[in-house]
């Protein structure tokens, strides 16, 4: 038997244990039981003495590990299996999304305020940016135990002013660096106008922006999990996505491998949320938005829950893209409306039916539709909104495809 320890924000909560067969269980902690502020790592791994058993406790935990292409390279370069998420877990678990940490028995978190870090400079980043193809996420790397859910290479890091530091051990980080793909030709310039746009038209995100790094296009993110007090302090906020909280584990994200309904994502708001009106609102604006701009990747691991001061509320968007912008690329939704088989064949009888399919009101949703396609062709108006930009011809592109598909849309409501 192996055993993890599972803290949630230097607090341990529970631990995760794995048999000789491979299977993993988890179970929260008498003491974190018996705490009065006492909250869930997850909604589906609820507080409670028994144990959970290696299919409860997995669609959680596995959902903080990296994804196909990065995770079968760290697996190959720690020496373990690639389908062994405990391995990888003990391995890399130190600092992932939200506020959980995962530490072998005898390793304590550091105190709060004890940061550990590797300030990088110019070379060093340069050199860290080109290797995250070889090395994801710095795996194995002296010190450095990253994980970061998703299929893109990343790295977390720690940034103050125009300092860069890799967070060692188990030290938060503040920002994320995503360097562009080279399959993915304009995924920086794409992504960072998507989120612009999406701020521009009301939609809560992070703050994002663009920099070449070794003539590398990166898109720079700051974390919504994290917060940093006056004094230089992080704290992690916890949180989860909406396959880890509805139970899918990461390679059922979409709803043609039996993935998230859009019908459950909104029943998770209804029963879950702290807010549910306004918090469903959002997240219809979120995915008119996405279908405005032409995401067909918008799965269950890109909306998430953000847990704060007691409070459960739809996270802050984030990986907003114009798949479109690729003609290679699917135009399957990854989460269907009215069950429409692409994102380019949406109608107003296709809204109708998720209207009844989730009980929300079609004159509601037809009214956001018509705001936020609105607002969408005004913002991309403004010269500001095109910029700096560091690939003028992607940001074009995805202008004409969303000013098309917004044209379009509200033709289609008259």
């Amino acid at each position: 038997m192996r055993r993890l320890v599972v803290y949630l924000n230097s607090k341990p909560v529970g631990t995760l244990d794995q048999d000789d067969s491979g299977l993993i269980k988890f179970r929260y902690t008498p003491d974190w039981l018996g705490r009065l502020d006492a909250a869930p790592l997850s909604r589906s791994l609820p507080l409670q003495s028994e144990a959970f058993r290696d299919k409860s406790s997995r669609p959680f935990f596995a959902g903080v590990l990296p994804e196909e292409g990065p995770r079968k390279q760290i697996a190959s370069i720690l020496g373990i299996s690639e389908r062994n998420d405990f391995a990888m877990l003990e391995r890399i678990g130190g600092e992932c999304a939200g506020a959980v940490s995962l530490l072998p028995e005898g390793v304590p978190p550091p105190a709060a305020g004890d940061m550990r870090m590797h300030e990088l400079n110019d070379k060093e980043l340069q050199e860290i940016i080109a290797e995250l193809p070889r090395r994801p996420l710095m795996a194995g790397k002296e010190g450095v135990r990253l994980s970061l859910a998703g299929a893109q290479d990343k790295l977390p890091v720690m940034i103050h002013g125009s300092r860069i530091a890799l967070p060692l051990g188990n030290t938060p980080s503040t920002h994320i660096i995503k360097p562009e793909p080279d399959r993915f030709p304009g995924l920086a310039a794409n992504e960072s106008i998507c989120m612009t746009l999406a701020k521009a038209v009301g939609l809560k995100v992070p703050p994002v922006e663009t920099r070449l790094i070794g003539g590398k296009a990166c898109v720079i993110v700051q974390r919504y999990d994290r917060k940093i007090s006056q004094e230089g302090t992080i704290t992690r906020l916890h949180q989860e996505d909406f396959c880890q909280a509805l139970g899918f584990p990461p390679e059922r994200k979409y709803q043609q491998e039996g993935g998230p309904l859009l019908r459950d994502c909104i029943a998770l708001l209804r029963d879950w949320s702290t807010t549910p009106v306004l918090d469903i609102r959002d997240f219809l604006d979120g995915l008119i938005f996405n279908v405005l701009i032409g995401n067909a990747d918008a799965h269950g691991k890109n909306y998430s829950m953000l847990y704060q001061g007691g409070e459960r509320r739809l996270a802050p968007f984030y990986d907003l893209v114009c798949t479109l912008a690729w003609p290679e690329l699917s135009k399957t939704p990854a989460m269907k409306i009215g069950h429409c088989d692409s994102i380019d064949a949406i109608t107003p009888a296709h809204w109708q039916m998720m209207a009844q399919e989730t009980r929300l009101g079609w004159p509601m949703i037809r009214e956001r539709m018509a705001e936020l396609c609105s607002n969408t062709v005004a913002a991309l108006r403004e010269p500001r909104m095109q910029s700096a930009a560091i690939d003028e011809a992607m940001v074009e592109r995805v202008a004409k495809i969303v000013v098309e598909r917004a044209t379009a849309m509200l033709q289609s409501l008259k």
